[in-house]
């Protein structure tokens, strides 16, 4: 009997994983409006995301240093470090 309790034991401590292998799952939700915006390309210029979207309902910043300042469209928003894209986002709605 004393066999068996320790055969179950092991048994049942092999199946569990490691303490480091646990992990958690991140699930992000998205939206199909992001991949069909059409967004301003990382490394872009002001003039030229001013040439291809028209003016901005918004411009907010230069904030910091270096300079981040970003620019609000209907469909999306545009992050620049100095006058250069860094980012384009299309916010959650």
């Amino acid at each position: 009997m004393l066999r068996f309790g320790f055969l179950l034991a092991l048994s049942l401590t092999a199946a569990l994983p490691p303490a480091g292998a646990v992990a958690d799952t991140l699930l992000i939700d998205s939206t199909q409006s992001a991949a069909t915006t059409a967004r301003p390309a990382p490394g872009a210029s002001m003039d030229q995301v001013l040439q291809r979207f028209g003016e901005p309902q918004q411009r907010l910043g230069p904030v910091g240093e270096p300079p981040i300042s970003h620019w609000v469209y209907p469909d999306f928003i545009v992050y620049f470090e100095h006058d250069r894209v860094i980012h384009a986002v299309v916010p959650r709605r």
